[in-house]
């Protein structure tokens, strides 16, 4: 996607920190966002409110991301949650989730990009993210990001919002990310109150995520569920693969269910219990079921089909119709930080996929017709 912003220099106390990553796709998977901290209470430990242990224990941490976190319900005593006065006795054993640091000295402009929003609060902003474009700036995209332009949402509306403690532009979060060609629903925290529960929601794998994908082929089953771990593959970096036996890469889980057949593609929805780099993609081509249009994972070539001139042609045509994976972040679930009501939205699917399914819809009405492969 190119843009052509006006692009202004956020003062130094409004500068929004990124990960820069080198291709702009997901380098790492959506648990870079968040750390996890196990810490036990020696023998001993005398008797101290919990704030303070967490303050001594975790280094560079300010008292008010220690409080945000339990407040949160993002810290644990022995698997329990308590409040920030709770003393902590000596054997505790305690766990902190944290929205994880990013580095300060990646600075990123607000640009003037429009958003798609379908939903803000004071606490959060969901977006129907578009086809082209990256969340964060890196090597070969330095703006026209995603967070450039919720960089300018925030810093134009804050005369509008309530100035609260963390409510400012520079606090807004990505607490996870979609690939830059993968259309579909994001959520941004807009303090880090909403970031920090967020980002425990993401690290308890607790977010609803539904995805719709068109991919090669006609499933046997009707529905199903792939187990793999993934890490990236030892002869291309910039690709992922299952490692089956779970020796390498992360754990990884996607649930699918088929919902639309067309003989040689099929409309797929795909359940994420895990957000690793690349996971739809990867998951569906281990069960040799490649998302149509794929260009890094070889769903651009025709996989399913006949041999016909005609039917090549109706498929490159797709092709152009759509030049990216055909993948949609349809359905975002999340309990909201301050309320606690759990929040469901749901988007359509954009115009080019759309525009594919319709061609395939034709294609398959007139098959009878076509001669026998």
């Amino acid at each position: 996607m190119s843009h052509d912003p006006n692009t202004c220099e956020l003062p130094e106390d409004q500068k929004t920190s990124v990960i820069p990553d080198s291709d702009n796709e997901e380098v790492t998977g959506n648990e870079e966002y968040y750390e996890r901290h196990e810490i036990v209470a020696d023998r001993q430990q005398s008797q101290l409110r919990l704030d303070k242990f967490l303050m001594d224990r975790l280094a560079n941490k300010s008292r008010s991301k220690v409080q945000n976190a339990i407040r949160a319900g993002t810290v644990t005593v022995d698997d329990r949650e308590v409040k920030p006065n709770y003393k902590v006795k000596p054997g505790n054993t305690i766990t902190v989730v944290l929205p994880r640091a990013v580095d300060d000295s990646f600075e990123v402009l607000a640009q003037d990009i429009p958003l798609n929003v379908v939903y803000e609060d004071e606490d959060v902003l969901v977006i129907n993210k578009a086809f082209g474009m990256a969340v964060h700036p890196g090597v070969g995209i330095p703006n026209g990001t995603l967070v450039n332009a919720v960089a300018w949402h925030l810093q134009h509306q804050i005369g509008d919002l309530p100035v609260k403690p963390g409510n400012e532009p520079n606090r807004a979060g990505i607490v996870h990310r979609i690939d830059k060609d993968t259309t579909g629903l994001m959520v941004v925290a807009k303090n880090e109150y909403a970031m920090t529960h967020l980002a425990n929601q993401f690290f308890h794998h607790t977010i609803e995520r539904r995805y719709q994908a068109i991919v090669w082929g006609n499933p046997d089953a009707d529905a199903g569920t792939v187990e793999g771990n993934i890490g990236r593959n030892p002869n291309d970096r910039k690709m992922f693969m299952v490692f089956p036996e779970g020796d390498d890469g992360k754990w990884a889980v996607t649930h699918w269910k088929a919902l639309e057949r067309y003989y040689y593609v099929t409309l797929m929805e795909c359940q994420l219990e895990t957000g690793r780099t690349h996971q739809i993609r990867v998951h569906m081509k281990y069960i040799g079921h490649t998302l149509f249009g794929d260009p890094r994972y070889g769903g651009n070539q025709i996989l399913k089909g006949t041999i016909f001139t005609k039917y090549k042609q109706f498929v490159e045509n797709c092709f152009k119709l759509m030049p990216r994976q055909a993948l949609h972040a349809k359905v975002l679930g999340f309990v909201h930080p301050r309320t606690n009501e759990f929040m469901r939205f749901e988007s359509e699917l954009p115009g080019d996929m759309r525009a594919v399914l319709d061609k395939w819809k034709v294609y398959l009405n007139s098959r009878r017709e076509l001669p026998e492969e």
